[in-house]
């Protein structure tokens, strides 16, 4: 029997439209068809992060996959603000936390980074790829982040866009008031240090680039995840969509 309302939301890379046709793959058929239970008629709230939401009906299933298509559109498509998050990837449930979060608090772009303290030496870009989109399908968002590829951090800063700013993290400012005090702009990052702290010549050329506001995220040093959130917040109630 169909539905008034859609069960689960899916993210599919097909493009969104009145009668379109969106094939699932053998995973998608498996969460649909097998552990959500759905059958012919049910309906499913589709995203592309593209096209906006799209309400659409089950016509055929099997245990391989299946044809969905869209009968009307249920919501707008929402872009978050232009910011991108930049982390040193920590132990694996931490990193995935930090994604999941990323992807729920409205960055656009996820980099994680290698600084000179970072414990991980390499990542699964897909694995964290998935858990942003699995963080969207949950949490109502029309958008998935990018994830990048870890790379070095002195060499993202060595090609950074300079209209873009910083808010960097400082842990040596703990204790002052936190806040983004006379900031201002539409092209941000906020970047998140390694568990062991950024290395002096690291920080030193934070500091010197014009581009760079240093901030407190007040009167405690945060774990990396704690600090993950607690700096999308702060930016986000100043600067982002919460206001």
């Amino acid at each position: 029997m169909s539905q008034d309302r859609a069960k689960v939301r899916l993210y599919v890379d097909a493009p969104l439209g009145v009668a379109q046709s969106v094939p699932v793959n053998r995973e998608q058929a498996n969460y649909l068809f097998n552990v959500m239970r759905l059958a012919t008629g049910d309906r499913v709230a589709l995203f592309n992060g593209r096209d906006g939401e799209w309400l659409a009906e089950v016509v055929t299933h099997n245990k391989r996959g299946g044809i969905l298509t869209c009968v009307a559109k249920s919501g707008p498509q929402c872009q978050p603000p232009d910011l991108w998050l930049l982390f040193a990837p920590i132990k694996k449930t931490r990193t995935d936390f930090i994604v999941e979060k990323a992807a729920e608090m409205g960055a656009a772009r996820i980099l994680p980074v290698q600084t000179r303290h970072t414990n991980a030496e390499r990542i699964r870009q897909d694995r964290l790829q998935a858990h942003a989109i699995e963080a969207a399908e949950q949490c109502g968002g029309t958008y998935v982040p990018e994830v990048a590829e870890l790379q070095q951090l002195a060499r993202l800063l060595d090609d950074w866009p300079m209209d873009r700013q910083i808010m960097f993290c400082d842990e040596s400012l703990v204790g002052a008031k936190a806040g983004l005090t006379a900031a201002s702009g539409d092209k941000w990052a906020i970047l998140i240090g390694p568990e062991g702290g950024f290395a002096e010549e690291e920080t030193t050329r934070l500091r010197e680039m014009d581009c760079v506001i240093s901030v407190s995220l007040g009167p405690r040093i945060l774990r990396a995840d704690t600090a993950a959130v607690a700096a999308l917040t702060l930016w986000q109630a100043t600067l982002g969509d919460w206001r």
